[in-house]
């Protein structure tokens, strides 16, 4: 298969090989392809990413920042005036929002998505460029005698 067998005697010219066998160089060579084609889509789609815990002191968005809050029955209230019909309007014509070009927008969580949608629609339109949504974090280790966000104490676990 590539190997050349001699007539015993030497060749002139030297001795050594003339004829290099690569049969095992190719073997190997289609293992490695083999294995790489295996092994690169699984890299690519399995990458873990930890990211960073911050703890940030909270802080009053409500006095500070232009808050859009949608709430669970599809109203649109902006501050605190509600502006479910004309929310498009009222954000093109906000000088505040003119000039900062920033909004937050909060929503129910069993808010309607073509709700906030409408939301950020009208904010791209009203020429706002950073454009936040704000969460309530889940505290999940509460501390023993803390009080529930209604103000009522937890039930212990069973």
């Amino acid at each position: 298969m590539g190997a050349s067998l001699g007539g015993g005697g030497r060749r002139r010219g030297g001795g050594g090989f003339t004829e290099i066998n690569v049969t095992p160089l190719v073997d190997v060579m289609l293992v490695l392809l083999v294995v790489f084609m295996i092994t690169a889509p699984l890299l690519a789609t399995t990458l873990r990413v930890e990211l960073p815990n911050v703890e940030a002191q909270e802080t009053s968005v409500k006095d500070s920042k232009l808050v859009v809050s949608v709430t669970k029955d599809e109203k649109i209230l902006f501050g605190e005036e509600d502006v479910t019909k004309d929310v498009e309007n009222v954000l093109l014509t906000n000088a505040r929002i003119q000039k900062e070009k920033e909004l937050y927008i909060r929503a129910d969580k069993d808010a309607r998505y073509g709700v906030v949608a409408r939301v950020v629609a009208a904010a791209r339109a009203a020429g706002v460029e950073g454009l936040n949504l704000l969460v309530q974090p889940e505290i999940e280790d509460e501390a023993p005698g803390a009080k529930g966000a209604d103000g009522a104490q937890p039930e212990p676990a069973k």
